[in-house]
């Protein structure tokens, strides 16, 4: 069983470098997360997340069902069920987790050279800072949060296999898709 877990700090560039790499790789697939928290309108069961009470959730977690998760807030939970990893394997897809860098360092624990922990790292803070300004969905208060975030994030660069600086977001998806590559063949 092999898993590719992509880490970020928000406005990295993480989820275009996964849409463009699910493009490229037939083989590979995005798990879908477990999660507590409340489905918004335009999601659906089973495709954007696996929605639980919160009961549930702690009833798996002492099943240990879970390949990693974590209490984001009270009562908040987001995870990766082992039956979802089992299910994407037994369809011979290679699943891409997006989970936070706690997270990816549990499954590199559990899974050791069978997990490809890739970290998509923006040039700077500040370049990051440019970003998440562009992007126009900040306050001053979420924009400090992140940024704060995402300087803690940083920390867990060198803990992952392979360190991608996106400075340019057609050389990131290159390096990205090579770092997999190799890792399939392995």
């Amino acid at each position: 069983m092999k898993l590719i877990v992509l880490n970020a700090p928000s406005g990295a560039g993480k989820s275009t470098i996964a849409k463009a790499i699910l493009a490229r790789f037939r083989q590979l697939g995005f798990s879908i997360s477990a999660t507590t928290r409340s489905k918004r309108d335009y999601e659906t069961e089973g495709v954007h997340y696996y929605y639980l009470s919160v009961a549930d959730f702690q009833q798996k977690i002492t099943e240990n069902a879970f390949i990693e998760y974590e209490e984001v807030y009270e009562n908040v939970y987001y995870g990766t069920l082992k039956a979802e990893i089992e299910r994407m394997n037994a369809l011979g897809e290679i699943p891409i987790l997006d989970i936070d860098v706690e997270g990816a360092q549990n499954v590199k624990k559990q899974l050791g050279n069978q997990a490809l922990l890739l970290f998509i790292a923006p040039p700077s803070i500040q370049d990051l800072e440019i970003r998440l300004k562009n992007r126009g969905t900040e306050t001053e208060v979420t924009l400090k949060q992140r940024l704060d975030k995402a300087a803690y994030e940083m920390t867990f660069a060198d803990k992952c296999d392979v360190v991608i600086i996106n400075d340019s977001l057609e050389i990131a998806i290159e390096e990205t898709s090579l770092a997999i590559e190799r890792f399939i063949e392995s």
